[in-house]
């Protein structure tokens, strides 16, 4: 049992050594761990603050995003109906324009209508003068075959005359 009891200059030594061992571990090695602990937590901390901040960057980013769309949803439907307007417009221009010249149009034809129509009449009225000159020719050739009725002709026509 003596070896499972130790002896008081043991313990004397082994309290000396590890205390010295304690001093020259926080010496040389306690600080530095301790350091490259703070040194990580600040770094942590640091990491944590920033994506804090980026979340709230990119919550205010997209609360910018929603607002812009919203005024480009809102510019996007004013320019449509500007240009509805537009279009309207251009239409209702085009139809005024085309039922301006579709009436020139009917006018120059009526004109051009009644230009005929009185040529035809009158190429008419002239083919009937004729028609009527070449029949009253060869009833008055018929009829003034004899001298006496072109005798008699000339004394009515004479006649005629006189009392005008």
């Amino acid at each position: 049992m003596d070896l499972l009891t130790p002896s008081i200059g043991n313990i004397f030594w082994t309290a000396v050594v590890f205390l010295l061992l304690v001093v020259l571990l926080k010496a040389f090695a306690w600080t530095p761990i301790l350091s490259a602990i703070k040194t990580r937590e600040d770094n942590i901390q640091d990491a944590l603050n920033q994506a804090k901040l980026a979340k709230k960057e990119m919550e205010d980013l997209k609360s910018d995003n929603e607002r812009i769309i919203r005024e480009a949803k809102i510019e996007r439907d004013s320019i449509l109906k500007e240009a509805r307007d537009i279009k309207d417009r251009i239409v209702g221009e085009a139809k005024d324009v085309a039922k301006a010249e579709g009436d020139k149009i009917i006018e120059a034809a009526k004109q051009t209508i009644a230009a005929e129509k009185s040529a035809a009449m009158s190429d008419i009225k002239n083919q009937i003068g004729a028609l009527s000159v070449n029949i009253a020719e060869s009833i008055l050739k018929q009829k003034l075959d004899k001298t006496e009725a072109q005798n008699e002709l000339v004394q009515n026509y004479l006649n005629k005359s006189n009392l005008n």
